[in-house]
């Protein structure tokens, strides 16, 4: 998969593509951005006053999305500003985002873990967004262990910061082993749904999951 992603095909189907021109004019970092603005307008899952972890951001088009919609006209005629908080991690470096608090790190490492708690405060999260997916090979067994992996990975990290009444949005792909994390998302949210934005291309495998409300047994 890989290999072929730059070839004179692909390349031509990137330069065409409205949503690839759409995030250049509009300043998004990549045409990810709709991918979460289409969910977003059919689910509202970021408002205003919410705590927003970004789960391998970079290089941060779901954290400017995240930005916008927490933001708001400020009091009085100054303006707008952001109300709530985005906490974005990954493990490469991230050009900064304002009114977004970066990491960098594996978050399955203890040290960032501990970080992110730090910066938490004790603050639960109201949504944990991850638009993560590991470098596919092609072998379909291999990469959907992949993909369960770094799903499980959020699962974890949901399990662990989630308000009772939060949700956890994450990229996977339909194929050997989709079901099987369906099922451990139904185990860990009272709602399950998938989601496929317009953005998605539609000869990718691509589909996002989206889980609501933690059962009473899974909460922090």
């Amino acid at each position: 998969m890989a290999k072929n992603k730059f070839n004179p095909q692909w390349m031509h189907m990137h330069l065409t593509d409205p949503f690839v021109r759409q995030a250049q004019a509009k300043g998004y970092r990549s045409r990810a951005a709709f991918k979460l603005l289409g969910i977003h307008e059919r689910d509202r899952l970021i408002r205003p006053g919410m705590v927003v972890v970004d789960l391998g951001s970079a290089p941060g088009s779901w954290s400017q999305v995240a930005r916008e919609l927490l933001t708001v006209k400020g009091p009085e005629g100054r303006g707008r500003q952001v109300r709530g908080r985005i906490i974005a991690l990954d493990v490469l470096p991230m050009e900064p985002i304002a009114d977004v608090e970066f990491i960098e790190g594996d978050f399955r490492e203890e040290a960032v873990a501990q970080h992110l708690a730090d910066r938490l405060a004790g603050e639960q999260v109201d949504i944990v967004i991850s638009d993560m997916a590991p470098n596919l090979s092609g072998v379909e067994s291999a990469d959907a262990a992949r993909v369960m992996h770094v799903c499980e990975l959020a699962l974890e990290f949901s399990s662990r910061h989630l308000k009772p009444d939060g949700a956890l949005l994450v990229k996977t792909f339909q194929g050997s082993g989709y079901s099987q994390l369906v099922e451990r998302f139904k185990q860990q949210f009272s709602s399950v749904a998938a989601r496929k934005p317009p953005a998605s291309r539609s000869q990718s495998s691509e589909t996002f999951l989206l889980g609501r409300r933690l059962k009473a047994g899974k909460r922090p």
